[in-house]
């Protein structure tokens, strides 16, 4: 969920708190809110036609996520009685002391956010993989799915994490226009975690 800027004034990052997080944490909110930051502002009907899901129930949702601060009307998309939502931030961010929190719920709530941020990337990265053909050469080659594997302390592991966000964030001003042509939006995941498994 987070778009991996470490300056929350820089994009409108939300920090998650406790009641935030426990807010956010069922799986169809999540998929809402990545909807809505993804393909911008729809109704509850249109999010239920694009995530199988009843009108119903994205309307409940939608609207916990509002009490919670994520999602907001978007007044100037509504027509007549429809009801138009759109995101209030571009990203999301874990603060690293809530990993630490004793509380079980609030263990258990970090487990469902980090669970369906982690299908959310398998299944952006299967749908490249089904559909990379449609791309031109260009785009297949300048593609990449790699994974490397280093033995390092966690302090060594945070610089490396720090220097690879430093890295994007400096393209994000080297974005090009919508209309540029052979442009498309790329989309980066990073992952970094200890493994008890030998080298």
């Amino acid at each position: 969920m987070t778009d991996g800027t470490t300056d929350p004034e820089i994009r409108k990052i939300h920090t998650l708190t406790p009641h935030s997080l426990r807010g956010l944490a069922h799986p169809l909110r999540i998929q809402l809110l990545t909807s809505l930051r993804k393909e911008g502002p729809a109704t509850a009907s249109q999010l239920a036609d694009r995530l199988g899901e009843s009108s119903g129930a994205t309307s409940y949702h939608l609207r916990q996520l509002a009490a919670h601060g994520f999602v907001e009307d978007a007044p100037e998309r509504g027509k007549g009685r429809e009801r138009w939502w759109r995101s209030t931030h571009q990203g999301t961010r874990l603060d690293e002391s809530l990993m630490a929190d004793p509380d079980p719920t609030l263990r258990g709530a970090i487990a469902v956010y980090l669970h369906e941020v982690a299908a959310f990337h398998a299944s952006e990265l299967s749908t490249w993989i089904g559909t990379q053909h449609d791309w031109s050469k260009e785009w297949t080659e300048s593609s990449d799915i790699s994974d490397y594997t280093l033995r390092l302390t966690p302090a060594l592991t945070a610089e490396l994490v720090g220097k690879i966000d430093e890295l994007i964030e400096s393209y994000r001003p080297l974005a090009v226009d919508q209309d540029t042509p052979d442009s498309a939006r790329v989309r980066l995941h990073t992952h970094a975690f200890p493994t008890h498994s030998t080298e």
